[in-house]
């Protein structure tokens, strides 16, 4: 039998009486762009070439009795107007050109759906064809589309000659109803079998009372009515509702269905339609030997640019020249960009169902969760900056900086060259600005605010959790990796072996174990390689801090000499910043290919192994040369007359008398501040760019012979990455490591971080609403990894800001002094007793700086370090420790012992009083399978009537 061409299924006779196409009003008017003898590509309207449009003397819409044209030239989306009027010779200029938007924004509304104006555009296969172009990207373009119409899939086309660009050619999908059906059942889709009527009893008195209080963060009930919320079940074909017209008979099946039209959402109906995409072929098999090659899916079709780009459309326009709250919503993406991209909107809670339902769960889950997050760093952020104002407010009265700076005795000290030979004696007052800094941040406050940020990140976690059960309720995807989540079709073509697997009974591509064991041990080899090569970067930076220190610190200018501590700390932050951003890019191709060559079966897993090694690539390359300041700086440089010269011979770089965590402090604030404001530069202005850049040529076009179609708009829009959410999440538990881990010595951090959060909310969905295709609508359970690798980061947060309070701040030794060496219970000597005394005849002969100064410091015979040595009386020149630094050693482990005890036993508390799913969502759950059970039972009872029925009547 001969297969119908492509575009001509409609003609059967069995779709004239197709009752989702009743009742659907279709204007007929010509068309811009599409001449009349231009033959008909897709039957199913009443003639060729035709689009709904309005005729001259129509009145204009409400809401564009004013400013029409405000939004005309945004984004390379509204400016270009077709229009075809025979108007009067008297008609104004303003209202031509009211008639022109008019007429404009209904061709426009036409372009969503096919010419019949009733089928809805599922997807769109984007091409640009050139007159020397390989024949065989048509073939495969021919058997590809070929091959849809054999899956049920509907087509259209439109050539080049109807684009504004003139050499775009565009294929739209349509998903017909009984295919839908099928592959909903195929893929387990949850739809509605009754309306939760729990919901309303399980509110709490005090919920129902904090509902009554206004608030200015809550959004307009008006603007966004409450959808009502359903009971689901997997979909059932052998379940659904008796048809009637256009509606469903009540309590005669299974399912909630209303409409055709409207009971699959649009992204439900894009995620079908692609999963039928990525399985067609797109080579005959005939054509190939191994059935099981890798040419087939509309991925390949796209990576090989047979076609330019596949995505589904979005709803229409994101801006209207009417007002929201007075006409209403032009479309799903008009109401997302008022009430949740616009930039005025920054403090309003996000409408997380209505971006679930355009964009789907996957993209809903990630900003529920950085909702969640944000709202969570107010009470810390809050604290931070209580503490750093505690620091600001208490400078003056800390006693060590103040001997620093104003005692004649103490400020006067001589102290040790900080390099060999081109350093020279220094008195201690130089390091006055240096310390009074470093109390900002390490004063009592940081201390208690460490402990808080440590609770916190338990709280955050369990409280995600609870939250994260909600919304795997309700929106239907608590099972979702179990049941529903299919082989990637890159697994089914790069897999030779097959098995039946023993849970689906079903033949399916196998890996055995021992050829993943050798993928994964080299690929773990690999990453070894790479990750000792970010090492080696690091280590670079530390060689050029020890370089231009001692190059500083030689400087005969006092201004420099003074700061050169400041200069080379800044300076190696701004070079490690610029490294890292560069190995970024370089390690996310290493960490594809290790995925890839892994050979991962599901999607999940795939993203899952890929994001572990990005993590690991990105944890080195951020945060080892914050934990070399943090933990290894001036904690092996040894002592005047033995130095330690292990690193290529060279003396090792030392902390200044008042410690470095002012210089960890400065390494961490521009490692993330500068990471966040490159990164919202790139989203906005990199997005931008690229749609003016592919638009441009469409906005050359003012012929009026053309419209401007929704599918043509979309496609000059840029496209999400490859990688979807993987650079958003990233960039957020990077941010969070920043947060938790160094905190004790950034209080300010958590500030910094909710500043660009509250941003970087309104960038993304300003990007995903504006300024991106629509991206597929994908399902996902929760966070994935990530919520595992952020509770790894929250467990090493505890031990790293207990070591950075215990081995780098100025905390535990003051204490120990305070109440086991001060003579009168104060800090008064503390400086005194930090620095040991050398004397200048035991140096190395390195170690002698070439200019002492003695115009300046005399005969210099002894000077001062910071350490706790003493002269050994029996072995000149030998220095040992002193028995106050074995106490402030002791006093150090057990503070991290104590600390991080505290902090487990507490994070132990939390998880066992929160409880990892709410019971209302529990309860919810009871009922949902209650009824599910009582569907199957009710279909059940349902056919054997049918079954006797017809036994009766034959």
């Amino acid at each position: 039998m001969a297969r119908v061409p492509i575009g001509f299924e409609l003609q059967e006779e069995g779709h004239k009486g197709d009752p989702a196409l009743i009742n659907v009003t279709q204007i007929n008017v010509n068309y811009p762009g599409y001449p009349q003898d231009q033959p008909e590509v897709a039957p199913g309207g009443s003639e060729p070439g035709l689009y709904p449009s309005v005729s001259d003397n129509s009145p204009a819409p409400i809401g564009f009795e004013g400013h029409v044209q405000s939004e005309l030239k945004e984004n390379g989306e509204d400016n270009s107007v077709s229009v075809n009027m025979d108007s009067p010779q008297d008609n104004s200029k303003d209202t031509a050109s009211l008639l022109a938007a008019e007429e404009m924004m209904i061709n426009e509304k036409a372009t969503l759906v096919f010419r019949d104006g009733k089928r809805k555009i599922d997807y769109v296969l984007a091409y640009e064809p050139e007159d020397n172009e390989d024949l065989k990207k048509e073939q495969r373009r021919n058997t590809f589309e070929k091959n849809l119409i054999e899956e049920g899939l509907e087509l259209e086309h439109e050539g080049k000659e109807t684009s504004k660009n003139g050499k775009t050619c565009f294929t739209k999908v349509h998903v017909p109803w009984e295919t839908m059906l099928r592959y909903a059942e195929l893929l387990n889709v949850k739809m509605p079998l009754a309306v939760n009527d729990m919901e309303t009893q399980l509110e709490s008195c005090f919920e129902n009372c904090w509902k009554k209080f206004p608030s200015p963060f809550e959004l307009d009930e008006d603007l966004l009515p409450e959808e009502p919320n359903y009971f689901t079940a997997p979909f059932n074909r052998s379940r659904m509702d008796q048809y009637i017209g256009v509606e469903y008979i009540d309590k005669e099946g299974q399912f909630v269905i209303k409409d055709k039209d409207t009971f699959f959402t649009h992204a439900q109906r894009s995620k079908i339609c692609y999963e039928i995409l990525s399985r067609a072929h797109f080579l005959d098999l005939d054509d190939d030997d191994d059935k099981f090659n890798k040419k087939f899916g509309v991925r390949k079709l796209v990576d090989n640019q047979t076609y330019n780009a596949a995505y589904p459309l979005h709803d229409g326009r994101y801006h209207s020249d009417h007002s929201l709250l007075t006409v209403g919503k032009d479309n799903d993406r008009h109401l997302l960009y008022e009430l949740w991209a616009r930039p005025g909107r920054w403090y309003k809670y996000q409408p997380l169902d209505q971006i679930r339902g355009y964009f789907g769960e996957k993209v809903g889950i990630y900003f529920s969760w950085l909702g969640f997050y944000t709202s969570m760093l107010i009470p810390v952020a809050i604290a931070g900056v209580v503490a750093f104002i505690y620091g600001l407010a208490t400078i003056m009265d800390d006693v060590p900086s103040t001997e620093i700076c104003e005692d004649p005795v103490i400020s006067n000290y001589t102290m040790c060259p900080m390099c060999d030979q081109r350093c020279s004696y220094w008195h201690l007052s130089d390091s006055c600005t240096y310390s009074r800094a470093t109390y900002l941040f390490d004063n009592p406050a940081t201390v208690c605010f460490a402990i808080v940020m440590a609770l916190w990140a338990s709280f955050f976690l369990e409280f995600w959790k609870r939250r994260q059960a909600e919304i795997e309720y309700e929106w239907d995807v608590a099972d979702f990796e179990e049941g529903e989540e299919t082989v990637r079709p890159e697994y089914e073509a790069s897999v030779s072996r097959r098995r039946t697997n023993p849970v689906t009974n079903r033949e399916e591509p196998y890996v055995p174990g021992w050829s993943k064991g050798f993928r994964y041990f080299t690929s773990f080899s690999i990453l070894l390689f790479f990750l000792a090569l970010v090492l080696a970067a690091v280590f670079s930076v530390i060689l050029y801090r020890i370089v231009m220190s001692a190059i500083l610190y030689g400087n005969s200018e006092s201004i420099i000499k003074t700061r050169a501590s400041f200069i080379s700390s800044i300076s190696a932050a701004c070079i490690n910043l610029v490294i890292i951003l560069i190995l970024n890019m370089f390690y996310q191709r290493v960490a594809y290919f290790l995925t890839e060559l892994e050979q991962h079966r599901t999607l999940t897993e795939w993203e899952d192994a890929f994001t572990f090694k990005m993590f690991l690539f990105q944890f080195v390359n951020f945060y080892s040369s914050i934990f070399y300041i943090a933990f290894f700086k001036g904690k092996f440089v040894g002592r005047p007359g033995d130095y330690n010269r292990s690193l290529l011979d060279k003396r090792q770089e030392e902390c200044d008398p008042s410690g470095c965590l002012i210089e960890l402090c400065i390494q961490l604030g521009i490692v993330m501040v500068g990471k966040q404001i490159i990164n919202n530069v790139k989203e906005i202005l990199i997005p931008k760019l690229m749609v003016w850049f592919r638009s441009r040529q469409s906005l050359k076009e003012t012929s009026e012979e053309k419209v401007y179609s929704r599918w043509e708009q979309d496609y000059n829009l840029a496209s999400m990455p490859a990688l979807g959410l993987f650079d958003e999440y990233l960039e957020m538990v990077i941010q969070y490591g920043f947060v938790t881990i160094f905190v004790a010595a950034f209080p300010l951090a958590p500030l910094f971080a909710l500043l660009n959060n509250v941003i970087e909310i309104r960038v993304d969905a300003y990007k995903f609403t504006t300024q991106w295709k629509r991206p597929l609508a994908e399902r996902a359970q929760d966070i994935g990894i990530w919520f595992g690798i952020l509770r790894g980061i929250s467990a090493i947060a505890v031990i790293s800001n207990a070591a950075i309070i215990a081995f780098t701040s100025e905390f535990i030794p003051k204490l120990v002094y305070l109440y086991g060496y001060s003579p009168d219970q104060t800090l008064s000597g503390y400086t005194n007793f930090s620095l040991s005394e050398f004397k200048v005849q035991y140096f190395a002969p390195q170690s002698v700086p070439d200019d002492p100064k003695m115009e300046i410091f005399g005969n210099v015979t002894q000077c001062r370090y910071r350490g706790y040595f003493a002269d050994d009386p029996s072995s000149p020149g030998e220095y040992k420790y002193t028995m106050a630094y074995w106490h402030i050693l002791a006093a150090k482990l057990a503070f991290v012992v104590v600390f991080e005890n505290l902090v487990v036993f507490c994070t132990w508390l939390v998880m066992y009083l929160v409880p990892d799913m709410p019971y209302k969502v529990k309860l919810q759950m009871l009922r949902e399978n209650f009824l599910a059970k009582e569907a199957l039972f009710s279909a059940d009872s349902i056919q054997k009537q049918r079954e006797r029925k017809n036994a009766s009547s034959n």
